[in-house]
């Protein structure tokens, strides 16, 4: 049980850090760290803020090209009369889920 609360954590997180929020987030941060922590604020404390949001970049670009390729195959399934339904719906499913029922899929083929 405590795993699945963690692997759902895990996976609202990864959402919650392709949404502008998240540039939001880190911006305060490096603003308070300016305000109450200048002198701390060197090259390695840019380099840190530098990785942070060049990390919610990279995870905003992959989480559109996800939702892109998810709404392309949901219409795709749609138009296709022969496609199972149980298919069409995996995008709810954990991760670990999903791997599992293509390795089920992958011996019955």
């Amino acid at each position: 049980m405590s795993s699945n609360v963690i692997q759902r954590g895990l996976t609202n997180l990864g959402v919650v850090t392709a949404r502008p929020i998240a540039f939001v987030a880190v911006s305060a941060y490096a603003i308070a760290w300016l305000i109450f922590d200048r002198g701390a604020f060197d090259m390695h404390g840019g380099a840190a803020l530098g990785a942070w949001f060049m990390t919610l970049l990279i995870q905003r670009a992959a989480h559109r090209d996800t939702q892109a390729i998810q709404a392309k195959l949901d219409e795709l399934l749609r138009a296709h009369g022969d496609a199972r339904t149980e298919m069409a719906n995996l995008d709810g499913n954990e991760p670990e889920e999903i791997e599992r029922l293509r390795e089920r899929e992958q011996a019955r083929a």
